[in-house]
């Protein structure tokens, strides 16, 4: 199998490393894996015309999982002719956006402009359910579907050869600092994610592709460490929902609690701003805390 993996800054909102896409060579044409945000797609276009390429010459678009950050721009790829490859449970909401975006409009308000930009429904016939496990070919080029619920229960995490883009679910990191976990609502399950963790573990990889961000090559000490900061973080905030606290109630110290612990894990200070615009502490409070609710609810 032959191809070139080129990482691609989108440059969300102003900051490198934030929000990465990933544009593959290969002997029958280009692929893409994550469009980014809309709002971020005049810089995707103008990143891969310096690799070559047009927009257009794009005929097939692997997303991780539907979330804005990751596939709000997967309807203008669509518009140029692009299949979009995605899990079943996310098809839908590619077909038709709009509760994926009521639900975005009532979190982020008079940010989504600016934040995300515009998602429109894309043609049935341009989005294709992919199994577990299941194999695209394309050309000789064969692209493998891991589906990786925990951060989302649509996600996969694609592999070709032995290179793994690994969405979300193998956590952000960015310039080999502190590995975090992104745990926004509403599908954070923290012992789907273990397992989700242990299907990567039994892959043979010499390296990931984080969306957030870029390529990792420590692949057993970084989901070590994804894991252990997932259950502390998870078990940093269950005191708090057994005590009846909202999420707005919690989000400046647990805030202070993520700056305190990337400080530890000497992370440098300029690096900060852009973990908190890849993972903001609001909405992992808010998954959190819904993972406990459902959690405890059934227990």
């Amino acid at each position: 199998m032959s191809f070139k993996i080129h990482v691609l800054d989108l440059d969300f909102l102003g900051q490198k490393q934030v929000i990465a896409v990933f544009l593959v060579e290969t002997p029958d044409g280009p692929i893409l894996i994550e469009t980014g945000p809309y709002a971020t797609f005049k810089n995707l276009e103008k990143a891969v015309v310096e690799k070559g390429f047009q927009l257009k010459d794009i005929q097939h678009v692997f997303l991780t999982h539907i979330h804005l950050d990751h596939a709000g721009a997967a309807w203008a790829m669509a518009d140029l002719g692009a299949h979009i490859y995605v899990h079943p449970l996310g098809a839908k909401h590619l077909i038709d956006p709009s509760k994926l975006m009521d639900s975005a409009k009532r979190i982020y308000q008079d940010q989504m402009d600016s934040l995300w930009g515009e998602m429109h429904a894309i043609p049935p016939n341009r989005v294709h359910e992919v199994a577990h496990e299941q194999a695209i070919n394309i050309g000789d080029t064969t692209v493998k579907s891991w589906h990786t619920p925990g951060h989302a229960v649509h996600h996969i995490a694609w592999q070709l050869d032995q290179h793994l883009f690994a969405g979300d679910v193998a956590g952000i990191r960015i310039e080999n600092g502190m590995v975090v976990p992104p745990c926004p609502p509403p599908d954070i399950h923290v012992e789907d994610w273990q397992h989700s963790l242990k299907i990567i573990r039994d892959l043979t990889l010499t390296d990931m592709y984080l969306t957030h961000f870029g390529k990792v090559t420590d692949i057993a000490p970084h989901l070590k460490a994804l894991e252990e900061n997932l259950l502390t973080w998870a078990h940093w905030v269950k005191p708090h929902f057994e005590a009846g606290k909202k999420p707005a109630e919690v989000v400046g110290t647990f805030q202070q609690f993520v700056r305190e612990e990337l400080i530890k894990n000497n992370v440098p200070q300029h690096l900060l701003g852009q973990y908190e615009s890849a993972n903001p502490a609001f909405m992992s409070v808010a998954g959190l805390m819904r993972y406990w609710k459902k959690k405890l609810q059934t227990t």
